[in-house]
């Protein structure tokens, strides 16, 4: 049996204390919180920063405001502090999933899937509550604080545990516009006169794949005269008839079903899936009754 220590207790007091000076924003309002006065959170503060050896906090007389070792070190112990608490919540409700749940995602996949299911998600668990970031970036799971987050297409090696719950098609589209003005193409060789839109973001595959009428698959990379950071901005300039595009069916599919949109090369499509993960850190232990719940309802509900 291990026996806490003063000083192990003292370091959670600094650390959960620290937190609550940056998000309550000064000392006064962080001594009310931890039932502390003003000068104990202010010792508390320079006996943390002296143990770490680092100025966390620079103090004015109007505000408080983190510096770069200050920000780095609130990120986790903000995300220690969270998963404290959430244990304590699993263990004393019997591994029951309850508490707040941070959940990053696409924008096209977030607005299509995943926030219509948010409603029956918490109705199904009443005690939990939902944080979602709407974003086509990339984030670190442990900086940004997401317990889960959910990426559309190809896996890129990492230590964290994925788990696929959809997977999908992809389709090259242009507007009837478009098509018009440069013409349809019809083979791959084709592309090299027509407008090509990318992704501003590195991609795991870079060329559109097509197949070649030989049993093979061909791939063309995008060339075209605009960039965009995720798959709604593309769509919008998709529809605006300014080239073709090559998106993810479930983004385009009401377009294409209502005319806005024509799919192009399609014979030659390979039919490639495009498949949903949702990601998360793995351990040694068991994962938390939280993001379990969340990751079984996504793939029990999930259509593409």
């Amino acid at each position: 049996m291990t026996i806490e220590s003063p000083r192990d207790a003292n370091r959670f007091t600094e650390m959960e204390v620290f937190t609550r000076v940056v998000e309550r924003g000064g000392l006064s309002a962080a001594a009310r919180a931890s039932n502390l006065t003003p000068s104990a959170v202010s010792k508390l503060l320079a006996r943390l920063e002296r143990r770490l050896g680092v100025r966390l906090l620079t103090r004015t007389t109007r505000k408080l405001q983190l510096t770069p070792e200050g920000a780095a070190f609130y990120e986790r112990a903000a995300r220690i502090l969270d998963e404290i608490a959430a244990a304590e919540q699993e263990a004393a409700a019997g591994a029951a999933p309850r508490g707040r749940l941070r959940v990053n995602a696409s924008v096209h996949f977030a607005m299509a899937h995943l926030l219509p299911l948010v409603p029956a998600f918490l109705a199904a668990h009443p005690q939990m509550s939902i944080e979602v970031t709407v974003t086509d970036r990339v984030v670190d799971l442990l900086e940004e604080r997401a317990d889960v987050a959910l990426r559309v297409g190809p896996m890129r090696d990492s230590q964290l545990v994925a788990r696929k719950i959809a997977k999908g098609r992809a389709m090259v589209v242009a507007a009837p516009a478009y098509i018009a003005r440069a013409g349809m193409p019809q083979a791959p060789e084709d592309l090299a006169r027509h407008n090509m839109l990318g992704f501003t973001f590195t991609r795991i595959v870079e060329g559109w794949p097509f197949l070649d009428g030989k049993g093979g698959i061909v791939s063309v990379p995008p060339r075209g005269n605009a960039l965009v950071s995720n798959g709604e901005a593309m769509q919008v300039l998709a529809l605006a008839g300014l080239g073709l595009a090559r998106l993810a069916e479930f983004e385009v599919r009401p377009d294409v079903a209502a005319g806005r949109l024509v799919p192009v090369l399609e014979h030659l499509n390979p039919g490639d899936a495009i498949d949903v993960h949702a990601v998360y850190v793995g351990g040694s232990g068991p994962l938390s009754a939280r993001i379990r719940a969340f990751v079984d309802f996504l793939a029990a509900n999930v259509r593409m």
